[in-house]
Order: structure tokens, then sequence, then C-alpha cells
């Protein structure tokens, strides 16, 4: 299979800068034979979606097979390990593609092992044409997957910042917490650590689609209520996914 990616840096800096912020932006690096594959399977998907409802949407990787030969793929592996260590499990392929007037979504975040830090759990976005942070953009709070609070929930800006933001301080720094609109262009990648408070700002309408996927591994130990993998798909794995199919 082609390379999925291009040349990119993720070493120690790269990762202390994840570890302190919650997510690290990898820019462009997407090539552009993913990038054409990408978006034909992730349109498939929506034509599913209209058909089948809502399952295609959270088994993405089995409702296609592009997207499941990428589960196992080296460059995907080699990330995923990069961040987590190389005791790993696949966890869901999610498509997240955000039509021209889509609405986005409020804040929230993730959760697993809130009581065990060692057990990562991490969520891995192709962005294939990229957004701007007022048209499907990402929204973040840095630091904030340090509190691990995965109760974190507002519809709006100003309500997290009443609420959550306003009850909460970087547990590290000691220094207010606050909403950033980030800036991707097609073909990024971003990493984020399960626990980060992030939303999506709403889609213009007269925009195209933004097509995006999310694979997720995590590290073995716990049960995971956001695994979405049927018993077929894990009894017939994709090449190369033999031994990330498993829960443990």
């Amino acid at each position: 299979m082609y390379d999925i990616f291009t040349e990119y840096d993720f070493g120690p800096d790269e990762r202390a800068r994840m570890d302190a912020d919650g997510h690290y932006v990898l820019p462009g690096i997407l090539s552009g034979s993913a990038r054409a594959d990408l978006s034909g399977s992730l349109a498939r998907v929506e034509e599913l979606r209209a058909e089948l409802g809502d399952h295609p949407n959270r088994y993405s990787a089995e409702y296609d097979d592009y997207l499941a030969s990428l589960i196992g793929h080296p460059q995907l592996v080699a990330l995923a390990r990069a961040i987590l260590g190389d005791d790993i499990r696949y966890d869901h392929c999610v498509s997240l593609n955000r039509p021209g007037g889509n609405g986005g979504i409020g804040w929230h975040s993730h959760s697993y092992g809130e009581e065990r830090p060692e057990l990562g759990f991490v969520r891995i976005f192709f962005y294939v044409n990229g957004f701007t942070a007022d048209d499907g953009g990402l929204k973040v709070v840095r630091g904030s997957h340090l509190l691990r609070d995965h109760k974190l929930h507002a519809r709006t800006d100003e309500a997290l910042s009443a609420g959550w933001l306003a009850e909460n301080r970087h547990p590290v720094t000691g220094d207010e917490l606050a909403i950033e609109g980030l800036d991707a262009p097609e073909g990024s990648v971003v990493v984020m650590w399960t626990h980060a408070a992030h939303a999506v700002t709403a889609r213009r309408p007269e925009s195209d689609t933004r097509w995006c996927v999310v694979y997720a591994f995590r590290r073995p130990g716990l049960p995971s209520r956001a695994r979405w993998v049927t018993g077929d798909f894990e009894r017939h794995p994709p090449a190369g996914a033999e031994t990330l199919l498993p829960l443990y």
C-alpha cells in the first residue's frame, strides 16, 4: 500500500507539546492519494447513512474496505505507538463529515481510565480537505485533558466560559483556561488525548462538505465505552490489524 503520510516530525518535543496542550496538529501531511481515496470512501459512507441510518457512521471501517485497510497501515500504527507505546489496540473508526450548513457540535470530552492515567487513549483525526476556525473548525482548550473530566458538556462557548472554565484552572500552571479555534489546511492530521475538551463550529451553508474520519487507539487494560467493533469484524480483521482488534 502507498504512503498515507508525507514526511513529518513527531518526536519527544512534539509529544511533550501534545502532553501539555492535549492535542497536536500535523498540517497537510496526508498524501494526495490518501486524500483522494478518503474523499471517495467518506462520500460512500454518507450515502449508506442516508439508507441505513447512523450505523455506517459509527462503524465506518466495517462498511468500506479502504477505511478498514488503514487500521493496520504501518504509518498510522507508528503514529499511534509514538504516542501510546507499543502495546495498543484499535478502538473505533468514525466518520465526522460536516456538509454545508451543518450546525457543528458543542463542548465535550470522552472517558477512559480516569483513575489510571497510564492507560492512554488517543484520537487521530484525518481532515481531508481541512477547515478554518469559523467554518467547521475544531475548537480546543489547552490543558483541559489534564483534568480528566469526561462529564464536561456545554452547548456553547458562552456556557462553557460561564460554567466549566470559570470553575477550573490549568492544573499545572494555575492559569485560566481559554477557548481557542484552530485552522488546518487540507490533508491535516490532528492527534488528541481523549479527555481534551473540544467542539466544532458550524459549517457555512455555502461551503462544501468537510470530509473527516477519526481513528482511535488506546492502551489495553479496561473496557472502552467508545469501542465500536462488531464481533464479525474482530474475528475477521483487515490485513495488518490482527493484533490490534482484540479488547485486551
